[in-house]
């Protein structure tokens, strides 16, 4: 079963390649048949002159000069034959050939037989002797190069449909990529609004579009932001009155419900920053020293982090952002594994990876692609010691891809989670040594 094309290019460059094909076929055909029956009509009027004459010559011969004569006189789809010939069936209805002869040889009223591809006029002379013209029509002669011709007509005629539809679906295909690119935690460049009007005035829209929803976006960034900064004032005070109640259960309570509340409020804030990273100015650091002065900063709180590799390489970033990302994931891992390890690398298209693994409980496959929402947490807990706010890995998703790159989750192999940071490609330096990447 022949199944039909998928693709909209394909669709309609076979739609109108078919449509084109079909009126050219019908043009040329109509053309064709007007230039055989005008080629008919005039091969035919010169057998009918060129037999009358031949006739009338032979008549007006001797007998005995006829037979040299014959030759000399007979064309190439016609010959003359002197004497009684074994005659066919009795031709009816006459072709168009056999029609001429008998208009120009009406006066001897000849007598056809045979078949229509080869026929024989019978008639007698004025003296009694009997004549026949032998006929073959030939068909028209078709020149070799129309074949030749047409195929390079339709192969022409493809290749131009084939731009023409290539042409009109380029700006559908670049507000699809578009439309796939746009991200809500990244700024989407614009389409260009030039072209035909149609092309122009989608691009318009979609710009515009694009713009409200960056619009809207930075509008709710800015309400969580102004909203976890105005609480800090009545939390502050609300701590400050509690630490002149006495003594009690119930002042404990409220200390660590107040404590809790003033996380998620610090929380919020981050969150809401991390939608413009890009307001810190990028600067070049030494990643490798970078990474270790990071881990340092864990080793010396007694917390068990390692880094594993080294990349020897200089990257233009945002080193608050990045060390906020790389800060909340680590906090993770030794929150629910102990420990963790960080492993940088090349990736195979010259971007950098940052890899933090650890061997804690994973992440369940369905909800990979869940904890990076904001306020999403998998336990079903809502304290601050098992559940956080949820907001860790969606401010280190919203800085990654400040910083132009993204961030991966998955499982790793023999348990625990893998998550991974693909930054673009970094300027490498000499490698100066080895470098500390343990507990001193």
């Amino acid at each position: 079963m022949i199944r039909p094309p998928r693709t909209l290019t394909a669709q309609l460059s076979l739609i109108f390649f078919i449509g084109l094909v079909l009126a050219y076929g019908l043009s040329f055909a109509s053309q064709f048949y007007e230039r055989y029956q005008s080629s008919s009509s005039m091969i035919n009027s010169i057998i009918e002159r060129e037999v009358g004459v031949s006739v009338a010559v032979l008549d007006r011969l001797p007998a005995e000069e006829r037979g040299a004569w014959l030759e000399r006189l007979q064309g190439r789809s016609y010959r003359y034959e002197l004497g009684d010939s074994s005659s066919g069936p009795v031709l009816a209805p006459l072709p168009p050939a056999a029609r001429a002869i008998a208009t120009a040889l009406k006066q001897y009223q000849p007598v056809f037989s045979g078949s229509a591809e080869h026929f024989q006029a019978h008639l007698a002379l004025h003296d009694g002797q009997l004549l026949n013209v032998d006929v073959e029509p030939r068909d028209l002669p078709v020149a070799q190069w129309l074949p030749v011709a047409l195929a390079i007509q339709f192969a022409l005629l493809l290749l131009l449909i084939w731009l023409a539809v290539r042409i009109a679906i380029r700006p559908l295909a670049k507000l699809a990529k578009a439309a796939e690119a746009l991200d809500p935690n990244a700024p989407g460049q614009p389409l260009a609004e030039t072209g035909p009007r149609e092309v122009a005035h989608a691009a318009t829209a979609f710009n515009a579009m694009q713009q409200r929803i960056a619009d809207y976006l930075k509008e709710r960034m800015q309400i969580l932001g102004s909203i976890s900064h105005d609480l800090q004032t009545p939390i502050t005070r609300m701590k400050l009155r509690a630490e002149f109640m006495d003594e009690s259960a119930e002042k404990d309570k409220l200390t660590h419900d107040l404590g809790e509340i003033e996380h998620l409020v610090r929380e919020g804030i981050a969150y809401a920053r991390s939608s413009h990273g890009a307001t810190e100015s990028s600067r070049r650091i030494d990643l490798d020293a970078f990474l270790q002065s990071l881990v340092f900063d864990y080793q010396d709180v007694g917390q068990h982090v390692e880094l594993r590799g080294t990349t020897a390489a200089l990257l233009d970033t945002r080193p608050q952002g990045l060390r906020r990302i790389l800060a909340n994931l680590l906090d993770n891992a030794v929150k629910f594994a102990g420990a963790a390890e960080i492993e940088v690398g090349h990736g195979a298209d010259a971007s950098l990876s940052i890899k933090v693994l650890d061997r804690g409980p994973g992440i369940a496959a369905d909800e990979l692609a869940e904890v990076a929402k904001p306020f999403y947490r998998i336990e079903s807990s809502r304290g601050r010691e098992t559940g956080g706010t949820g907001l860790g890995l969606a401010i280190a998703q919203q800085l990654a891809t400040a910083l132009g790159g993204r961030l991966t989750l998955s499982a790793r192999p023999g348990g625990g989670l893998c998550a991974q940071l693909h930054l673009p490609g970094a300027a490498r330096q000499p490698h100066e040594g080895p470098r500390r990447t343990g507990q001193d």
